[in-house]
């Protein structure tokens, strides 16, 4: 199998745009991608070969071209033929010889200086031997004597020869010796295996010798390995899949900020405590040189194994309408639902995430979620576009496209989730539904009305103008969605809210995607699990069963699980409460491996900064979805001089054993939407805990600004409140010089501190009086145009026309 690659590398590699990638992949019949969607071997080849023009790469230096090299059995000796010379005329021009690459055509092959040797070839030219002749011997020549002759060998006959054929026959010896024999193949391993024979014997006078050192050299192998085993290990990092961003940055040691600038990149909004998916999971982790690896328990592993899909039947769409705070979202479901649910939340803004079915033209349901549109809620609805067929971004058509709309619009995007845009309040005499549609085509969303494929629709949530037709086009995105479930298997879906009731104890909004849940199922969802005593639907009539796509609340778990969990009917208790011990049991060893420790470089940063403070604070909250957002926002308020630890957080009312915890770690007790029960109130008082409770989140998050702000050290800022003139100075023995002055401008007090000017510079800085006197009476302060006498505490030296400048040191409050 080949090695797989993510698109968004791809996209990066070949310096390409990601709408660019995905127009190729539908050529080759390639739909459903998004930006982690992983591309085989053979693709990636497709798309270097087509998009090879694109890619940036540096200027590398040329590499040189390789000559080519003759094998020796190339090389033939040829007979060495003298050449005789006819002697040229000085006076005839001579021609010289042409080069064969001026006849021949150009070739990119690279020519070696080989030449093999052949006879006699006439050309008829006639060839200048001065040009042949080596200039380094004409140099010489002239260097040694002035034209002197060189000295000739003299070669001495012996007996029985002649002297001209020794002459020749040394001749031809010297060039035969030119002319070298190479060695054959056998030769040459003949003389390897001699050399290696000498250096085994050189080496190794013993045998025990040999021994050690293979013994030595097994040793060193075996630690590389190790070492190398060592760092893989290291770099795999095994996660449930139950792991928040800043657990996985802990883990990898990185920090969260570069973690969550990746999923950013990957078009994924998240925050610190937010959880991420398997595959986003992978991808972080990818991207730092790390390795996921879920741990599942093998029952886990055997239960939910994939059942084949039988008895496939339409199901319900569901729907989650986003946007910004305020722009309708909720007016629109009281209208659809004919209800008035936004009458009942405090402060007219959603705080929690809701979960609705809707019967449509008496027959076609539809489910609806609606989420919260303030800032501090990104997790919840980052988990609603993930659980949603179909997104409706709602719009004011007087406010415009706001930062939780592109928040929303992104949540979608990533999720790869069909969208329909509607805008609200366009009975207002403000709107200007163009402005919004323009502004739309600039984040990539073009309409159908602009010649796009977004489906819009004007309307007004308060009158019911445009809602009959927004359902409309949304039965008509679902029919092309083809949306099918298997009501006959075991449910499963996700937990959406959880919260703990005074009389019935946890109660679970979850929403059945696949199955049917029914009252008897045991149920499995996270670390908690349990039997369903009861269903609800939205409205709180009891259910026997929920199909699939319906929102219902459930009794029974043994805890709150957390929103966005999935959940499973389990064949029997047993099984479903062995499982989450077993999650709950690696979800401790994971909190530990997270866990940070007080280090010295941490320590040295305390120190540095001199006046460090913690601020501890205990949350509990109605529901897990606000318990999360307001942690969140909280996380988000720590400085460098101040951090704020949150040592515990649940779902639940404040209790006895809250107020103990948060005596011990002298923490401050937030309550939202909740009561403080029992005991509760007395131990505070008798510990000193503060508590405090909200209804409305913003104000919890402003309260708790305010507290560290007062826990900050005061800034210190110089106000200048008035300049005196030195008219007279009066010596007095025993006290010392006074200053007969006159005020100038402003005001001179007892208490201010004294700068001394003198021809335009300071003498003195940081003075302060020793006393102030009007006549013979001690006054505390002095207004422009009037007179009065001063002494400088421990300095005399003072003349006529000084200037004195009297400043106070005023404490201003630092902000977060």
């Amino acid at each position: 199998m080949g090695q797989e690659h993510r698109l968004n590398k791809i996209t990066r590699e070949l310096n390409i745009s990601l709408e660019k990638a995905k127009d190729f992949l539908k050529e080759k019949n390639i739909e459903n991608i998004n930006p982690n969607s992983k591309i085989s071997d053979d693709l990636y080849k497709l798309f270097k070969k087509e998009f090879q023009n694109d890619v940036v790469s540096p200027v590398k230096k040329e590499t040189p071209v390789e000559k080519e090299v003759i094998k020796p059995q190339e090389i033939k000796s040829e007979p060495v033929v003298e050449k005789t010379v006819p002697k040229q005329d000085p006076s005839k021009p001579t021609a010289t010889p042409k080069p064969e690459s001026e006849n021949n055509a150009p070739s990119d092959k690279i020519q070696t200086n080989f030449q093999k040797l052949s006879g006699i070839k006439k050309t008829g030219e006639t060839i200048d031997i001065a040009k042949f002749t080596p200039k380094e011997k004409e140099k010489k020549s002239e260097n040694n004597n002035n034209n002197k002759k060189q000295r000739k060998r003299i070669y001495r006959p012996q007996s029985g020869t002649n002297d001209n054929s020794k002459r020749e026959g040394f001749a031809a010896k010297k060039k035969r010796e030119h002319i070298k024999r190479e060695s054959t193949d056998n030769e040459i391993k003949k003389q390897v295996s001699e050399t290696l024979e000498k250096l085994k014997k050189t080496a190794y006078k013993s045998k025990g010798a040999k021994y050690r050192k293979d013994k030595r050299e097994i040793h060193k192998q075996q630690k590389e390995d190790e070492l190398e085993q060592k760092e893989k290990a290291n770099k795999i990092i095994k996660v449930t899949e139950f792991i928040t961003v800043g657990e996985i940055a802990s883990l990898m040691e990185v920090n969260t900020n570069n973690v969550i600038s990746v999923c950013m990149s990957l078009g994924i909004m998240v925050t610190l405590n937010q959880r991420l998916d398997a595959e986003t999971l992978e991808v972080v982790a990818d991207e730092f040189g790390y390795k996921i690896e879920f741990i599942k328990t093998e029952i886990e592993e055997d239960t939910f194994e994939e059942e084949e899909e039988e008895d496939s039947n339409a199901r319900p769409p569901v729907i989650t309408i986003m946007g910004h705070v305020d722009h309708g979202k909720t007016s629109l479901l009281d209208y659809i639902r004919k209800t008035n649910v936004i009458a009942g939340e405090y402060g007219g803004i959603t705080q929690h995430i809701g979960a609705y079915s809707v019967t449509v033209n008496d027959k076609q349901k539809i489910t609806f979620l609606d989420t919260p549109g303030h800032e501090a809620f990104t997790a919840m609805r980052a988990r609603g576009a993930q659980i949603t067929d179909i997104v409706i971004i709602i719009v004011a058509a007087d406010d415009g496209i706001m930062p939780q709309t592109e928040e929303s619009i992104n949540h979608a995007k990533a999720a790869n989730i069909p969208i329909i845009i509607a805008i609200n309040k366009i009975d207002k005499p403000d709107a200007n539904v163009d402005k919004v549609k323009e502004k739309l085509a600039a984040l990539d969303l073009s309409v159908e009305d602009w010649g796009g494929k977004i489906q819009s629709q004007n309307i007004s949530a308060k009158n019911g103008t445009g809602i009959k037709e927004l359902l409309e086009k949304v039965l008509l995105e679902a029919e092309l969605l083809e949306l099918k479930c298997n009501p006959n298997k075991k449910a499963k879906g996700t937990v959406i809210e959880a919260l703990l009731d005074k009389g019935r104890g946890y109660i679970s909004t979850v929403l059945v995607q696949n199955g049917t849940l029914k009252v008897g199922d045991y149920i499995l969802a996270g670390k908690k699990s349990g039997k369903v005593r009861a269903i609800f639907n939205e409205r709180g009539n009891r259910l026997e069963e929920a199909p699939p796509s319906t929102p219902v609340s459930i009794i029974g778990l043994d805890g709150a699980p957390q929103a966005g969990d999935a959940f499973h009917v389990i064949k029997d208790e047993r099984e479903a409460k062995k499982i989450a011990a077993k999650r709950t049991q690696l979800i401790r060893e994971q909190n530990i491996r997270t866990q940070k420790h007080l280090t010295l470089d941490e320590i040295g940063r305390r120190i540095a900064i001199g006046n460090f403070k913690e601020f501890n604070v205990l949350i509990k909250g109605d529901v897990d979805g606000s318990v999360e957002a307001l942690t969140d926002a909280l996380q988000k308020i720590s400085t460098k001089e101040i951090q704020l630890n949150i040592i515990h957080k649940a779902v639940g009312a404040v209790t006895e054993s809250d107020i103990l915890l948060a005596a011990t770690s002298n923490a401050f007790v937030i309550g939202f939407n909740v009561q403080v029960i029992g005991n509760a109130k007395k131990t505070a008082d008798k510990e000193n805990v503060n508590i405090k409770t909200y209804s409305i989140i913003y104000d919890a998050i402003d309260d708790i600004k305010k507290t560290m702000e007062g826990m900050l050290a005061h800034e210190t800022k110089e106000e200048t409140i008035g300049e005196v003139e030195i008219r007279e100075v009066y010596k007095i023995s025993k006290i010392g010089n006074i200053a007969g002055c006159m005020v100038t401008s402003g005001r001179i007090t007892r208490n201010s501190k004294i700068r001394v000017f003198r021809d335009g510079k300071i003498i003195l800085n940081n003075a302060e009086l020793e006393s102030l006197k009007r006549f013979k009476d001690d006054i505390k302060e002095v207004k422009k145009g009037y007179d009065c006498g001063l002494q400088i505490k421990n300095y005399n030296n003072i003349q006529v026309g000084d200037t004195l400048e009297a400043y106070e040191e005023v404490k201003i409050k630092k902000k977060l």
